[in-house]
């Protein structure tokens, strides 16, 4: 398919240009990806149990298991990489309409994407909910209770069940987080699908809704997905190399006119 070179042209000559990103761009900065060849469900699938809802609300070991395993998540100690900076480039060169990701590790934001720019579909994991009573706290106020001894802490407002304020297997999406996700589609000249599986709805269903309105459709993952007959342009190398690349011409400064006398 095309060229670095000829979807850099359509982003620098883009007024819009939306941008969904998953788990594959934030492998660069330690967060392993799912479905990848070393991705955390491929290795394990078993492991699909701790995000599926029904599993969580049922089971107190699976309970457990993910309290821990947030604990220990890389996001904690994550820094943002090359891929992340260059869409700080492109929102800082007026292009950029919306970063909606499928991650809740925040790494946009740290890079210096602005928080109205980025919609988070699958929600944050620095953000606790309750199942019960719906009620949000911090994640950190959470994690120390667990580092205190508690396994499976419950709300302290209604004793409820606790889960990261993410949306797990058979747990409906934000209808007004999802309604802003699919205006930035229907709203870009050039919708950039990076580091995602396109195998999840109806985040992945984004792709036609952008397609429909006549955008330009560019897929840069490792992976096959679903939706590569439909793209205009697929390109297979790493995120962190590319992306910096697609948003170099946008960014590039034209030389100063010399002065006068």
């Amino acid at each position: 398919m095309r060229d670095v070179q000829t979807v850099a042209a359509w982003i620098a000559g883009a007024n819009k240009v939306t941008v969904l990103t998953g788990a594959g761009i934030s492998t660069d900065s330690g967060i392993p990806d799912f479905r990848g060849p070393n991705g955390l469900w491929t290795r394990n699938p078993g492991s699909q149990r701790l995000f599926t809802l029904r599993d969580y609300l049922d089971d107190p070991d699976i309970r457990r298991e993910a309290w821990r395993i947030r604990r220990e998540h890389a996001a904690w100690t994550a820094r943002p990489n090359a891929a992340h900076y260059a869409l700080v480039e492109l929102e800082n060169a007026g292009k950029l309409r919306a970063i909606i990701t499928q991650n809740i590790d925040g790494l946009h934001q740290l890079a210096g994407n602005s928080e109205d720019i980025v919609i988070e579909v699958h929600g944050s994991l620095y953000e606790v909910e309750c199942l019960s009573c719906h009620a949000r706290t911090a994640m950190s106020d959470t994690l120390e209770r667990v580092a205190a001894g508690e396994e499976d802490p419950a709300c302290l407002r209604c004793g409820g069940i606790l889960k990261a304020g993410t949306i797990s297997f058979g747990q409906p999406l934000v209808p007004a987080v999802f309604d802003a996700a699919r205006r930035a589609a229907a709203e870009c000249d050039v919708f950039l699908a990076v580091g995602t599986s396109l195998s999840v709805q109806p985040v992945a269903g984004l792709v036609d809704v952008a397609s429909r309105r006549g955008a330009k459709i560019v897929i840069v993952n490792a992976e096959r997905t679903p939706y590569d007959g439909r793209a205009d342009a697929r390109i297979d190398g790493p995120i962190g190399d590319v992306l910096p690349r697609l948003v170099g011409e946008v960014t590039t400064d034209e030389p100063p006119a010399a002065s006068a006398g």
